[in-house]
């Protein structure tokens, strides 16, 4: 296993997969880990992931791509994995009710007037958006990024390679796997796998800003 710091200057944005190298079971067990547990605002949960472990799978997902962005096609092709994450559009109270009990099932009330407090919180800053900023869906996806994020860095500590792609036509997603039936809608993809031998990008040095751009000391 990696350190972060190794992880972080290990990692970067896979052009060309090893399409003969799969990922093991167990090892994807882990990225999906990453996804379930990931932060949220007020532990909203505002996501679902469409998984291609296979080659049915991600010549669906690869559909997206065979229009405008041809380029992306053989990084959803010749990956090992690949995940469409998605948002929920609207958070709706069936939703809402759904988040809450689970968490109750799950030993997080002590309380019965806890499990109140926490419906009552979350629905006032969902609120705030849906009204105030109306920016909810906005909202909602950004909590989406937070777990590609989490997934991107995860899988760099376990020596995965990644590609995190909106060069893809969402709608095409939403229309392929039916998401808008089910409250959801596409924001992006990432690729999962191992990098080629060929790969131009790994070969690259990485290049970011430096400390005294990005830091201030309050």
């Amino acid at each position: 296993m990696k350190t972060i710091n190794e992880a972080l200057h290990w990692r970067y944005s896979t052009k060309i997969f090893d399409a003969s190298k799969k990922i093991s079971i167990e090892d994807f067990e882990q990225i999906k880990d990453l996804l379930q547990m990931s932060p949220s605002s007020t532990n909203i949960q505002p996501w679902h992931f469409v998984i291609a472990d296979d080659d049915a799978g991600k010549a669906r997902i690869a559909k997206s791509t065979q229009e405008a962005f041809p380029f992306n096609t053989p990084k959803v092709l010749d990956a090992s994995h690949v995940v469409v994450f998605c948002t929920r559009i609207y958070a709706d109270d069936e939703y809402l009710q759904s988040v809450l009990d689970k968490e109750d099932q799950d030993g997080r009330y002590a309380q019965p007037e806890f499990k109140a407090q926490m419906h009552q919180g979350r629905q006032s800053f969902l609120d705030m958006h849906r009204f105030d900023n109306k920016d909810e869906p906005h909202w909602l996806a950004k909590q989406v990024y937070l777990s590609m994020g989490g997934a991107l860095l995860g899988a760099a500590l376990l020596g995965i390679d990644t590609v995190p792609m909106e060069g893809v036509d969402l709608q095409a997603l939403n229309t392929e796997f039916d998401l808008r039936s089910k409250g959801y809608s596409a924001v992006a993809v990432v690729s999962f796998g191992y990098r080629s031998d060929e790969d131009f990008n790994a070969k690259i040095p990485k290049s970011r800003l430096s400390e005294d751009v990005i830091f201030t000391k309050a």
